[in-house]
């Protein structure tokens, strides 16, 4: 197989989003940095005000499997006291000490299951360094989560990987608290994908675990694979 996916992670607080057709869920990857906070909380709350999630009701999502019918959006302005689903990867600074930068990265890319079935995945990572080693460290994770679950990411029409990624990072300042965020933002989530998406017949008493990082993966000890990102 051969994905050849772009690195680019382009400016904050941007859509990471490649057009797609079908689906009915749309969802977008934001980033949003907060270095001046009094403390924490403060922090927190000022990095959801610049990713648009300040006056919404959180639900944070966990797991790899994104909703069927997931697919890439542009950001929308959300109703007050709106409960939406997000996956959120956040890090912290405080201070000039060590570490003095945070990184905070999400990503999704949209697959195949070997039986024909469309489906779509999502990580995070969070990272006390720079971003592009958090950035690293995303796409490996990501390469994990579809090798395990033997998936093929999905072409657009013009030959483009089904991927996207959104990193960002922040460097601590004195006498205050820092906060990066990132996020993959569902708003109408909580009402799909509860029982219609096909299933598949798992071997579970098989360790998904083996080689150095994993053999269902393909991964060698360098952290490559055929996926090629």
């Amino acid at each position: 197989m051969d994905f050849n996916i772009g690195t680019s992670s382009g400016p904050r607080n941007q859509p990471k989003a490649a057009p797609r057709r079908g689906g009915g869920l749309a969802g977008w990857l934001m980033t949003a940095v907060a270095p001046f906070g009094e403390n924490g909380e403060h922090a927190m709350d000022q990095a959801l005000v610049e990713l648009g999630l300040g006056d919404a009701r959180l639900i944070r999502g966990e797991g790899a499997m994104l909703p069927m019918g997931f697919e890439p959006g542009t950001p929308q302005d959300l109703p007050m006291g709106t409960l939406v689903e997000c996956h959120l990867s956040k890090a912290t600074v405080y201070g000039a000490g060590t570490p003095t930068i945070a990184s905070a990265g999400v990503a999704w890319a949209l697959c195949t299951t070997p039986e024909g079935d469309e489906c779509a995945i999502v990580s995070t990572m969070s990272h006390q360094g720079a971003m592009e080693e958090c950035e690293s460290k995303l796409r490996r994770n990501l390469r994990r989560k579809l090798g395990s679950r033997d998936l093929e990411i999905r072409k657009d029409d013009s030959g483009k990987a089904m991927f996207e990624c959104a990193v960002d990072e922040i460097e601590a300042q004195e006498g205050f608290h820092g906060v990066v965020l990132a996020a993959l933002i569902l708003p109408n989530s909580l009402n799909i994908g509860n029982s219609s998406g096909p299933t598949r017949s798992r071997n579970l008493g098989v360790s998904s675990i083996g080689g150095s990082l994993g053999g269902p993966s393909g991964l060698s000890g360098s952290g490559k694979s055929d996926f090629g990102f």
